[in-house]
């Protein structure tokens, strides 16, 4: 006869059998595309990575609806999945959002494979010596060329990597500084709490894109690409590693829960010890030749990330970079509050004082106890300050000061066709559409967030 603690345990196992099968599907994910990039100067090769890539990404699609959808948990999570399924508007932002992701992952790699154009290629004229005009939108250029005769389809997909870039990896920055800020003033409380909430004031009081403009004229100063081309690689170490940990730590949690605890043998236990010495070793190993890490997983994310990488950073990459850092900077002060608010609420409850109890350090309590228990509208505001700091990049290519040439992005690139709107329409309608689809469709899954995570404050 099953027994109550039998199905616990075997739901646990689903649970993670699940999350090892999806954690799977991404590695591999991104495996095919750092493949994708190795072979694109191939056609054979990247017709092949190009197949792999959509037939995995589909796949992990799939299995992620699927997962929702058989979940039998109860927990705060999985009824917020199923909330959000059944708003229609935000599914619809979701699916925008995830075909966006793919189109701006392989769509550039996809342009080049069938018609050869890249998006910095500018074509000679007939005779080999003046510059093509801009075309209007053809069966060969889709949405038409710019006044240097590079395919806008190109670079609308290329910027489209930059924008995303801009809003994730600055909401990031947002997240680290805000949320950390927000929980230990709300936890500490009293004096600290208004000192640290009075600067976050203050800095409030100054308008943000002020504060943007002063810290990329700072920052942007020529001493500064060498060091600003060191930030991707610590970055992406780091992001590698904690990766490769967080797998690795749910692969030994699951056996040892799934097998160990059922089957009790001595021998797997001997086992699931080398399995943990060895993994130490393979990540110590990675930690010491992190200059290979780059190469593999740095170096082939696209040419411009290489360039980063071997410090050969122009003054285009600079401001990338300073773009990613000074919008994060700026974002995080109503990330603090947000957080402050829901620390304020759970710091007197009975499992913080449960953990106070037992001797857990505050640093403890606070990462370990609060802030797992404030993501709901963390995730909320982190999914709408993805489209405001993509906004404000786009104001700021406006004014000069965004995304510089070779590069672009959707703001940068509306930029210049506005200049010649009145000539050549197409070069501002299709990066403008463009960036507003994906806009509105990041603000409903926020909305659609926020009504699953907190279905008290739903609009009727």
């Amino acid at each position: 006869m099953e027994t109550f603690e039998d199905k616990n345990l075997a739901g646990g196992a689903e649970a993670y059998r699940k999350r090892l099968v999806g954690l799977g599907f991404v590695f591999l994910l991104v495996i095919s595309l750092i493949a994708l990039h190795w072979s694109a100067r191939t056609e054979y090769f990247s017709s092949i990575g190009l197949i792999v890539f959509l037939v995995l990404f589909i796949s992990l699609t799939a299995y992620a609806v699927w997962s929702v959808r058989t979940s039998s948990s109860n927990s705060l999570w999985a009824d917020a999945w199923k909330r959000l399924f059944k708003n229609k508007l935000a599914v619809f932002g979701l699916i925008v959002v995830w075909l966006m992701v793919l189109l701006v992952a392989v769509g550039p790699t996809l342009v080049y494979w069938l018609n050869g154009f890249t998006p910095d290629y500018i074509p000679s004229g007939v005779d080999g010596g003046d510059r093509v005009r801009s075309f209007p939108p053809s069966g060969m250029h889709p949405m038409g060329t710019d006044d240097q005769g590079r395919d806008l389809l190109a670079r609308v997909l290329q910027g489209g990597r930059i924008s995303l870039m801009v809003g994730i990896i600055s909401t990031f920055v947002s997240l680290i500084v805000g949320v950390s800020w927000g929980a230990v003033a709300g936890y500490l409380g009293g004096r600290v709490d208004n000192i640290m909430m009075r600067i976050v004031d203050i800095i409030y009081s100054i308008p943000y894109i002020l504060v943007v403009i002063v810290l990329l004229s700072v920052l942007g100063g020529p001493n500064t690409g060498f060091l600003i081309g060191l930030i991707p690689a610590i970055v992406t170490t780091f992001i590698t590693l904690l990766v490769l940990t967080y797998f690795l730590a749910k692969l030994y949690q699951f056996i040892n829960e799934y097998f160990v605890r059922r089957v009790g043998s001595g021998m797997i236990k001997l086992l699931m010890v080398l399995f943990a010495l060895v993994t130490g070793m393979v990540l110590i190993e990675a930690i010491v030749f992190n200059m290979w890490m780059h190469e593999a997983f740095l170096g082939n994310l696209g040419d411009w990330m290489a360039e980063i990488y071997m410090a050969n950073v122009n003054q285009g990459l600079s401001q990338i970079f300073l773009l990613f850092f000074a919008l994060g900077l700026v974002s995080w002060l109503t990330m603090a509050r947000v957080v402050r608010g829901q620390i304020l609420s759970l710091k007197n409850q009975e499992f913080v004082l449960a953990a106070k109890a037992t001797g857990v350090s505050t640093f403890g309590i606070i990462f370990r106890h609060l802030v797992p228990n404030a993501l709901g509208p963390v995730i909320v505001y982190a999914t709408l300050t993805v489209p405001s700091v993509m906004l404000t990049e786009a104001f700021l290519s406006f004014l000069g000061l965004g995304v510089q040439a070779p590069y672009a992005s959707w703001g940068s690139l509306a930029s210049d066709g506005i200049k010649n709107i009145q000539i050549f329409p197409w070069q501002l309608i299709f990066p403008g559409v463009t960036m507003a689809l994906t806009l509105f469709s990041l603000n409903f899954l926020g909305d659609g967030l926020r009504d699953a995570l907190d279905p008290q404050t739903r609009k009727f």
